[in-house]
């Protein structure tokens, strides 16, 4: 029992140091910087050009919708890579569990697709 509390010991001690520099940081961040508003500085920052329009103006969805499909995409390229390096070592079940995760992803793939998320203009 004593062996596993020193393991969870460090454990602590590292949660505890994290937080301490996380609102260390936060603490001299906040009571030492500079600051000096002015009308310039607090509107909206649209590419270094004025603002054009009100600032609550609506996006269309399909902004959403093609940012989700290419974070879809990433995610399966980073546990795609990984799997490909070791398949040699983790066998057919490794291999089913792939398949399946790429054929989840190709519903929603054919979903996507068929609900007309990936045409930028109708």
């Amino acid at each position: 029992m004593e062996y596993i509390q020193h393991g969870y010991l460090g454990i602590l001690l590292f949660l505890l140091l994290g937080s301490l520099f996380a609102l260390l940081a936060l603490f001299i961040g906040r009571y030492f910087r500079l600051s000096r508003p002015y009308a310039e500085k607090l509107i909206a920052y649209e590419s270094g050009n004025d603002p054009t329009e009100a600032p609550q103006m609506r996006f269309s969805v399909k902004f959403y919708l093609v940012a989700i499909i290419f974070v879809l995409f990433d995610v399966e390229a980073i546990y795609l890579y990984p799997w490909a390096i070791t398949y040699d070592f983790l066998g057919i079940f490794a291999l089913v569990e792939m398949l399946l995760f790429i054929f989840l992803l190709l519903v929603g793939y054919v979903y996507a697709w068929r609900k007309g998320a990936l045409e930028w203009m109708k």
